[in-house]
């Protein structure tokens, strides 16, 4: 029978090399695209029926886009979306956005001066998050699906 591989998840840095923070954030995401690959201890491979199901699906090996132009209105729209959903607001992204519609009309007008970055997006999973809080991207790169 055949099969289409399944394609590996995107994940996205808006990155700005001159922000101490913008590198350490690439640093972990280029560690966590270095272990993705890596398979599972015989402790982990074992069945623990009971574990397993609440337990998330750990995502595998994912493709690291690093960019450092800013998003699309398109792109920002998700962005925002995504955030929203975990309570941020788009003020996080785009320098004194009251709401989505100004934050796109503020990216029309500065763009590169008003984004904020670092940016991480798993645009498969439809989840962002802003800044450095490592545990914070290492649970976005690490699993699959919507947390």
């Amino acid at each position: 029978m055949f099969r289409f591989p399944k394609s590996v998840d995107v994940i996205t840095l808006f990155h700005k090399p001159s922000l101490p923070t913008s590198t350490r954030v690439l640093n972990i995401l280029r560690t966590a695209s270095a272990n993705a690959g890596e398979t599972a201890t015989i402790d982990q491979a074992s069945d623990h029926s009971d574990h397993n199901k609440l337990q998330k699906e750990l995502r595998g090996e994912f493709e690291l886009d690093v960019t450092e132009a800013v998003p699309t209105s398109d792109q920002l729209n998700s962005i925002i979306d995504y955030l929203q959903a975990k309570g941020v607001n788009p003020s996080a992204v785009m320098e004194g956005a009251k709401d989505k519609a100004d934050a796109l009309k503020k990216l029309k007008e500065f763009g590169d001066r008003g984004f904020i970055r670092p940016v991480v997006v798993d645009w498969v999973n439809g989840r962002a998050t802003v800044g450095d809080n490592e545990s914070e991207i290492l649970k976005l790169v690490r699993e699959a699906g919507s947390s």
